[in-house]
């Protein structure tokens, strides 16, 4: 996908010389690659908010307001070239609440790369930051709106028949994408996109990063057309802590500050537009353990009218603060899939997490395939010699072949850890990029398993890789587990993603968290179920409904590293202005989803559906689609040769476009039996004799896919005269050829 892309917009780059851009005005040019990184094909993915020109026929690129002489194109692009539209306004909000942030992109792009008198399709590519999700799309142009909206499947019975745009869904993992329909040449589009993202958090300090880089060739052609940037920030950590900046990649102005709250301001004239992407950190000033309780009262619109809640606790200042010692079994998918980069990227970030134990850790080590292979039969001391051991074992087994059985090493992993030490905590760290059938009877194992230990019974952390494994069983056992759950769609970024996900889970500080004021409630759901640990790199938030009254402070109770009890008072807060109903609409969603998934339950999937078309947020159980304003959902069917739908009264309706790809599904095992690796898209049908045989006679295919007669005229005048009197005696041989043909149809093969 990514070749696909990169090679769609180099392709649009060059058709943009086409473009006539005027006396003393700016040049669509190809962008200048790092040094060094000239050949790199990473340079044209997008960095920024970008819309294109989707062109399959370059006869209609010009210049919509000085059509300049073109040579006729003849033939189309295939695939469509992806022409970078040129931006004129570009304004950016950001509300952070916790550890999630919302964003608000509008810009305003033209087309100006096809004539006034012709219509393309454009596409929206917008690149997000960590763990982000789509919440809506507006779109306006030309008297002209369009916006996404969520509906439940199996709402219509038509949805079936619904066009599903292939370019419309996720790209990659980060990467959205959005195909607008027949944009007229010449016309501004309008666009509005919004989405959530995590907030990153190291070391004490919050981190948001949003991508926005854009390229010098999305510059207008005019001088003289003013260019203005907008960032809006504003920040609510949600108590009454004093915040330190530690980081603002743009010249951010403060323009308010209260208890907890912060607003900044960016706005100016620019000759270019932004070269970098938005990055702003803060950190909490706090000596120890923090955190508190957020209440929110349901409003009028909330779908089942209870009170919600929200608990968090960050470590505050933990660099002096002893970690549990630790006995940990990593447990590796080395099936035929993980083959190649994947298992490469899997490898290095396993030594990291080998490099990250201390002396006093235990440690083992399980590659499975169909089969299980064990570095030792007991958990070894980390110990430098016994590490090394493992270094050099991991280089020699670390082998991809064969197909996935994951009961059998995942049983073999609990038995090594029922005699742990005390004062350590046991973990399992899961790593796949397959489904498998007996995924249920797996957590029910496991389940069974862990309710008959102790008190610190095996944390499950569960890493997914790629979109055949199925992530909701992943997160439904590390939930079990009270471990913590990572994922990566992308092969590239599998080796950065796991070295965080080991080093958030891998240091605890408190265990074994417990809430006895919710047993004093008249009723509540928390999610998870099961509270994890808090970890020195990864703040506790949790979330649920409740009723009845909860008091002002709130005890905390856990236990320690050096085995003492700890008891944390959380002071209870109404909070009203706080929108705690989208904060954590994706989590809950994402566990409620997996506990459907286990319980096989249809009424939980029903309260997924109806949490998602509340909040916005795409879930497995409803579709978004792409609606024309004036347009709905069809009821009546689609008359032949009409791009259009007819409702009950026979008037004619925009058809809606469904999105796809926005949320993983619940895995492939069959794509996992025949080890198709991670990313892996299967080749595209052959295409029919007609479009072989227009492709193949034209002679700038190698380009555009295109043919003209000025390119026939300078390929002939470079032939010698016996190249010409073969080709002649080619072409008058296949010409007796076909007509021999032809008689032996028309004659039956009589004389």
């Amino acid at each position: 996908m990514e070749e696909e892309f990169t090679k769609s917009v180099e392709n649009g780059l060059r058709l943009a010389k086409r473009v006539y851009s005027g006396k003393d005005r700016y040049t669509v040019a190809p962008p200048r690659p790092p040094v060094g990184m000239e050949s790199s094909p990473t340079s044209l993915i997008p960095s920024a908010p970008m819309v294109y020109a989707v062109i399959g026929d370059p006869a209609i690129v010009d210049n919509p307001d000085f059509p300049s002489y073109q040579p006729h194109v003849y033939g189309r692009c295939d695939p469509p070239a992806l022409i970078p539209l040129q931006m004129k306004e570009i304004a950016m909000e950001v509300d952070s609440y916790l550890d999630t942030a919302f964003v608000s992109v509008r810009g305003r792009w033209r087309v100006h790369c096809v004539m006034s008198s012709r219509k393309c399709d454009c596409r929206l590519v917008l690149p997000m930051g960590e763990q982000g999700s789509i919440l809506g799309v507006e779109v306006n142009f030309a008297k002209r709106s369009y916006s996404t909206q969520l509906i439940e499947r199996g709402s219509s019975q038509s949805m079936e028949k619904l066009p599903n745009n292939e370019h419309a869904g996720y790209l990659k993992s980060l990467f959205f994408s959005l195909t607008i329909p027949q944009v007229d040449g010449g016309c501004d589009i309008s666009i509005i996109v919004s989405w959530s993202q995590k907030l990153l958090y190291k070391d004490g300090h919050f981190s948001i990063s949003i991508p926005f880089n854009f390229p010098e060739f999305v510059t207008p052609f005019a001088k003289i057309v003013a260019k203005r940037e907008k960032i809006q920030l504003n920040v609510n950590i949600c108590n009454e802590n004093e915040v330190m900046i530690k980081k603002a990649s743009h010249a951010l102005k403060e323009k308010g500050r209260q208890a907890g709250k912060l607003s900044f301001l960016y706005e100016a004239d620019v000759e270019n537009w932004s070269t970098k992407d938005f990055d702003f950190s803060y950190s909490i000033i706090s000596r120890d353990f923090y955190g508190g309780i957020l209440l929110k009262t349901p409003s009028f619109q909330d779908y089942d009218q209870t009170n919600m809640f929200c608990l968090y606790l960050y470590p505050g200042n933990h660099q002096k603060r002893k970690v549990f010692r630790k006995e940990v079994v990593f447990l590796v998918d080395i099936s035929g899939s993980m083959e190649g980069k994947v298992l490469e990227h899997v490898r290095n970030a396993l030594f990291l997490a080998l490099s990250e134990l201390v002396p006093a850790d235990y440690f083992n080590i399980i590659a499975f395939n169909e089969r299980t292979f064990t570095l030792s039969s007991y958990m070894e001391p980390a110990n430098d010699d016994k590490l090394e051991d493992a270094k050099h074992w991991i280089s020699k087994n670390f082998v991809a072949h064969g197909g996935t059985n994951m009961m059998q090493p995942l049983n073999e992993a609990l038995a090594l850890l029922s005699n742990a030490r005390k004062g350590s905590v046991p973990y399992v760290f899961l790593v796949t990029d397959g489904a498998v059938e007996n995924e249920r009877a797996i957590c029910r194992a496991v389940k069974t398993c862990i309710e008959n230990r102790g008190p610190i019974t095996p944390r499950i952390c569960t890493f997914g890789i790629g979109t055949y494994c199925n992530h909701y069983f992943l997160q439904m056992l590390s939930s079990i587990g009270r471990g913590h759950y990572g994922a990566t769609y992308d092969q590239g970024s599998v080796e950065s993603t796991m070295q965080r996900w080991f080093r958030r889970a891998l240091f605890p500080l408190v265990a074994n968290i417990s809430v006895h004021t919710f047993d004093d409630l008249d009723a509540f759901e928390v999610l998870p179920s099961n509270i994890p640990d808090l970890l020195a790199g990864c703040p506790l938030i949790i979330s649920g409904k409740y009723q009845g009254k909860f008091p002002d402070t709130v005890k905390v109770e856990g236990r320690l590293a050096d085995m003492s009890d700890i008891a944390i008072n959380l002071k209870v807060q109404n909070m009203g202005n706080i929108p705690l109903e989208r904060v954590f609409s994706k989590q809950q969603i994402d566990l409620l989803t997996a506990q459907a998934w286990f319980s096989e339950s249809k009424q939980l999937a029903d309260k997924v559906a109806k949490l998602s078309l509340h909040s916005g947020i795409p879930s497995e159980y409803t579709h978004m689609v792409f609606l024309e304003k004036g347009g709905k959902m069809p009821e009546g069917p689609k008359q032949k040769h009409e791009k259009s739908w007819t409702d009950s009264a026979g008037d004619h309706i925009p058809t809606p476009i469904l999105l796809h790809n926005l949320t993983p599904g619940f895995g492939n095992p069959l794509a996992t039996a025949e080890n198709l690796p991670p990313g892996y898209s299967k080749p595209k049908h052959a295409q029919p004799f007609e479009e072989a045989i227009e492709k193949a006679v034209g002679c700038c295919s190698g380009i555009f896919d295109c043919r003209c007669c000025m390119c026939c005229i300078k390929t002939c005048s470079k032939m010698n005269d016996q190249c010409v009197v073969v080709l002649t005696q080619l072409c008058a041989a296949l010409s007796c050829l076909a007509c021999s043909e032809c008689c032996s149809v028309c004659c039956g093969g009589s004389d």
